[in-house]
């Protein structure tokens, strides 16, 4: 199963969705989307742990 995260779940105004293959593909491909999109740069353990809250599987 692929994981999946809709930014929009993040607390972000955004349509981004996120899929991988694995927890950490999909972590690393977030934490790229919120530096490059969202201009996010401090990425702390409170919001890794809201990114894995909200990450499901498809």
């Amino acid at each position: 199963m692929k994981k999946v995260i809709y930014c929009k779940d993040v607390g972000f105004d955004c349509e981004g969705v996120i899929r991988a293959n694995t927890e950490e593909e999909a972590m690393q491909q977030a934490v790229t989307h919120a530096r490059e999109v969202h201009g996010v740069t401090d990425i702390s353990e409170e919001v890794v742990s809201k990114i894995k809250s909200v990450m499901q599987e498809e």
